[in-house]
């Protein structure tokens, strides 16, 4: 619908894997991108399924009430504040419900301690899986592998005590779970394009 109202002609689009190639026949005058959760062209966002709508709208929420905000919508909702990679509908089998309930339970528990030295083989016992179980039944769930997962939830958890916090920036590493300064720095900088001091000046309060 709204790429037949002509608003999308020249510009960057989300949509479902499945429907991407009608769209790219009945609209060629739009750049589909079919690999992307959703998009922000200008003041035009579009997301690739109903599910990837709410990372629209987790992305709209962080956009214009912070992080930290983003995150209370995001434990609420019991998923991931943001999600990288591609899109998660391209997963054709469902999680079952029990797999999917110990999971949830083991996000929560590394987001209430995100600086313990969490490993692939930690979060397995914790859900009480194999960890090449848990590596597959968490890529069905989330999009992403547990190492991505993690890195998002520390620079989500740095940007946050960042933007409502006078902490040092050492202090902010060590909080967030990386253990030092360059860490921080490497992942905020590959993440956001923006060294953490940066982001505090532009988003602290």
């Amino acid at each position: 619908m709204l790429a037949a109202t002509g608003l999308l002609d020249g510009r960057r689009a989300a949509t479902h894997w499945r429907y991407a190639d009608k769209l790219r026949a009945r609209h060629p005058a739009i750049e589909v991108d079919a690999g992307v959760l959703y998009v922000e062209e200008e003041r035009v966002l579009t997301s690739a399924g109903s599910a990837a709508g709410i990372d629209l709208m987790l992305h709209i929420v962080r956009s214009d009430f912070g992080v930290e905000a983003a995150n209370s919508v995001a434990r609420r909702l019991v998923m991931p504040a943001h999600r990288s990679g591609g899109q998660a509908q391209f997963i054709e089998r469902p999680v079952p419900a029990d797999r999917g309930h110990r999971l949830a339970g083991v996000l929560e528990q590394v987001r209430a301690d995100l600086r313990a030295p969490w490993t692939v083989e930690r979060m397995a016992e914790a859900a009480a899986m194999s960890p090449r179980t848990f590596l597959r039944r968490f890529s069905e769930a989330t999009g992403q592998s547990p190492g991505d997962w993690l890195i998002a939830e520390r620079v989500a958890e740095a940007q946050r005590l960042l933007e409502a916090s006078a902490l040092p920036v050492e202090r902010v590493a060590a909080e967030a779970g990386f253990g030092s300064v360059q860490a921080l720095r490497h992942h905020f900088q590959a993440r956001l394009g923006l060294a953490p001091r940066a982001y505090r000046a532009s988003f602290g309060t």
